[in-house]
């Protein structure tokens, strides 16, 4: 569970994030919406302890989420940049393995569970056939596979994602959020992703948190979302929804 409380965040001399309250679950997926420069990145940063507000309170059950030593964070909150890290020369299992870093440390004893659970992280995401393949030299979505399968390995009960279908084709994204929808419902691990498509994060998630210029302007579920009226307002643009053929959902569309 993660809390937020009196945020505010300055860059430059200039407001770019303020955040009275906002409390994430620890097992729903959440998906974080709105334009560029709405503060999702920020957010996103804060709740990775990749930077610090200048002001306000962030807790993490009920801790200040400063105190937790970074194994200690890493096996609560595992979180995927937008930019990976270079991999060159790791397999798919070596990228994997470094998910259990947090537990076992670069000294540690490696236990039979470590190697349990890396094979059940890679077979979770499909990239098990990919184990002794060399990362970089794998398709994006294969790529981002096996990235998710070392967050599983980490075990951490909540896992933070930022943009990762940014760089992926359509269908390697909805391939991607139905990964991680049905991790989700299978493991009860905490999802907060960032999106930028309405439809995928209407289609997939529990909860929707939309930021527009640095403020909260949307909490609830994708149902209450999905209004021309609301959706026009987010995004300063006239949108409109259309019915799908045989589908008890609707899907939002430029005007």
């Amino acid at each position: 569970m993660l809390q937020l409380n009196d945020i505010r965040v300055h860059r430059g001399g200039r407001l770019i994030l303020t955040l009275d309250n906002l409390r994430l679950a620890g097992n729903e997926l959440t998906v974080i919406l709105g334009h560029n420069g709405s503060g999702k990145s920020t957010l996103m940063n804060l709740l990775a302890r990749q930077a610090q507000p200048d002001s306000g309170r962030i807790e993490l059950d009920g801790q200040p989420i400063g105190t937790f030593s970074q194994r200690d964070f890493a096996r609560r909150i595992a979180f995927l940049p937008q930019r990976l890290p270079e991999v060159a020369g790791l397999t798919v299992r070596e990228l994997v393995r470094l998910g259990r870093f947090p537990w076992r440390g670069l000294l540690g004893r490696w236990q039979h569970d470590d190697q349990t659970l890396i094979e059940h992280a890679m077979q979770q995401t499909d990239v098990a056939h990919y184990a002794d393949h060399l990362t970089d030299t794998l398709s994006g979505g294969e790529r981002q596979r096996a990235w998710i399968a070392m967050l599983l390995a980490q075990q951490s009960p909540l896992i933070l994602l930022d943009e990762p279908t940014s760089a992926l084709d359509l269908s390697h994204q909805y391939e991607l959020m139905g990964l991680l929808h049905e991790l989700n419902k299978k493991t009860g691990r905490g999802i907060v992703v960032i999106l930028h498509d309405i439809n995928l994060a209407t289609r997939f998630a529990d909860r929707i948190v939309a930021l527009k210029r640095g403020r909260l302007f949307f909490d609830g579920t994708p149902e209450a979302l999905l209004s021309s009226h609301v959706l026009s307002e987010l995004y300063d643009i006239d949108i409109q929804l259309l019915d799908q053929p045989d589908a008890q959902r609707k899907i939002a569309v430029v005007a």
